[in-house]
């Protein structure tokens, strides 16, 4: 007989009221997206009158999650940066000097004197006094290499160290430029998420591209330069000995020396040891804060390898200035007054409060290893966002009205049952969105208009055999029930290929490809669910109020 039991009446009833209630808010997108956003500010201490009204805007026993709209949808910006990975390894090789001489100067009787000379950006050059202690000296540099653990460079050290008369050439081997390629592209995009993140942007799309560019999308922001602003800023801190002082920029500084401009003093320049003693990577924390004299700054705190080279360092050199550089700009070269253990300390400047919380946002997020070039920007307004909204809506209403119109003509009553369900399926469709937080671009609209096309198709496969079956003189009930039955089957093989392109389209896909596919998928979910059980309840409620002796489809 044609019966559904009551648990099963009640579970596809609450199923559907707790999907449409998921997809509420959406009908009232902008006054519940103020209402985000404001309950965001007061948490982050904004508890103003205004964010309080704005907060209230929606109930608080309704849910609140909205369909992040994609950038072709709401406008935003969009980036296209190679990573500079060459700056990586100059920066490894002038690192790699202090630990040089210091590994060499126990063999200075073997080797003689020991001297920087001026290298290109790919290598390290030190020349020795003595020729005749070359063999010596390629032994104890060599000794400073290290295995690099990669799936294609087992055996490989990071260095390749070798003599051209008497000097030593200190290179980075072939699998340590893979691997530390590699590393730099990973740290970049990891830190720039974060830093989109803390400015609490919507549904950034932040990937990787080719081997050294990342491509960058975030709705929402005003323009591709406030973009760059967020992300562009390497934010490199180092802590460097200071050798000097003056007021001219073109003075030479020396081999493993380099001039920095004073941040604060106007036309004040400091000469300072190229190798640091302590870099931003050792930072694990960083706060806004005030000085003794209520002045904005920033604390710091090391991690244990950066405070012990911290405090070793200014333990040796009580009374000497120690410069704090970030971006290539003395911020403050405060004189050592005593040692300093512990790997905490405060960074101080002319700094506004917002200067100095800008400054603690991105020391806290890491430093970019590396420089990014702006291969390709582009700023999408809200206009032309809107514009694509506009064309969706009327796409879709154009597809739900013609196939409301067909289903309504074809199958007369039945046809109607099957619009209802066709309408709870956009609404679930909306709730299912809402619910994982998905983002919705254009080419998910063209899922959507999709699934509107595909959701009444296992309906027409059901009311198409029940016609058979009634064909065939069974009873109304009994053609009903053998209808549903026996074109399941069609039904659940049809939805599963596609189901299954849409997972390999999310895989493989990115950007808008991925739009397209979460909304294809969560259409071929709610689509059987309406189809199989919500139009079948439907039929099953008239069939028990009405009990016809025959039926019409």
């Amino acid at each position: 007989m044609l019966q559904i039991d009551l648990w099963k009446r009640l579970l596809i009833w609450t199923t559907v009221a707790l999907g449409l209630v998921l997809a509420l808010p959406n009908g009232f997108y902008t006054r519940v997206e103020g209402a985000n956003d404001a309950k965001q500010a007061i948490e982050l201490g904004a508890n103003t009158p205004e964010n309080q009204a704005a907060a209230g805007a929606w109930p608080t026993f309704l849910p609140s999650g909205l369909v992040n709209l994609g950038l072709d949808l709401r406008g935003g910006a969009h980036l296209l940066a190679e990573v500079q990975v060459e700056d990586v390894y100059a920066s490894r090789l002038e690192a790699l000097w202090p630990d040089v001489r210091d590994v060499l100067r126990p063999e200075r009787a073997t080797v003689g004197t020991i001297r920087l000379q001026p290298s290109g950006p790919m290598e390290l050059r030190v020349r020795i006094g003595n020729a005749d202690g070359m063999a010596r000296a390629l032994e104890l540099v060599r000794g400073l290499a290290r295995p690099v653990v990669t799936l294609t460079g087992a055996g490989a050290t990071d260095l390749d160290v070798s003599s051209d008369g008497d000097e030593i050439v200190v290179t980075l081997s072939e699998a340590e430029r893979v691997a530390t390629d590699e590393r730099t592209m990973q740290q970049s995009l990891e830190i720039i998420r974060r830093r989109i993140d803390e400015v609490g942007t919507r549904e950034p799309t932040i990937q990787r591209q080719g081997s050294e560019r990342i491509l960058i999308q975030v709705p929402g922001i005003g323009s591709a330069a406030e973009l760059k602003e967020i992300i562009g800023t390497t934010a490199q801190l180092t802590f460097q000995p200071v050798v000097g002082r003056g007021s001219n920029p073109n003075d030479p500084p020396g081999v493993g020396n380099e001039i920095l401009p004073s941040l604060d003093e106007e036309g004040v320049f400091y000469t300072l040891e190229q190798a640091a003693v302590v870099t931003g990577e050792e930072l694990v924390d960083a706060q806004p804060s005030f000085d003794q004299n209520g002045r904005p700054a920033v604390n710091f705190r090391f991690n244990p390898t950066g405070a012990r080279k911290f405090g070793d360092y200014t333990a040796d050199n009580i009374g000497s200035p120690f410069a704090i550089v970030l971006d290539d700009e003395v911020i403050s070269a405060p004189v050592i007054q005593s040692h300093i253990p512990g790997g905490s300390g405060i960074i101080t400047g002319n700094f506004t409060v917002e200067e100095s919380t800008n400054l603690a946002v991105l020391l806290r997020a890491g430093a970019l290893p590396a420089g990014l070039e702006f291969l390709e920007e582009r700023t999408i307004g809200p206009e032309l966002g809107q514009d694509s909204i506009d064309a969706g809506k009327v796409a879709t209403v154009v597809a739900f009205a013609a196939v409301l119109v067909f289903m309504g003509l074809s199958y007369g009553l039945f046809g109607l049952f099957a619009n209802t369900a066709l309408i709870i399926n956009i609404g679930l469709i909306f709730g299912l969105l809402s619910l994982i937080g998905a983002t919705l671009t254009l080419p998910g609209i063209a899922g959507i208009v999709l699934t509107v096309g595909m959701a009444v198709d296992a309906n027409v496969l059901i009311f198409e055999r029940i016609r058979e079956e009634l064909r065939t003189a069974k009873g109304p009930a009994r053609a009903i029930e053998l209808g549903y039955e026996k074109a399941l089957s069609a039904i659940i093989d049809a939805n599963i290929t596609t189901f299954i392109t849409a997972v390999i389209l999310f895989t493989m896909g990115s950007g808008p490809v991925r739009g397209f596919a979460i909304t294809l998928g969560l259409g071929i979910l709610t689509s059987v669910f309406t189809a199989i059980f919500v139009t079948r309840l439907l039929i099953v409620m008239w069939f028990e109020r009405r009990r016809p002796k025959t039926i019409e489809v």
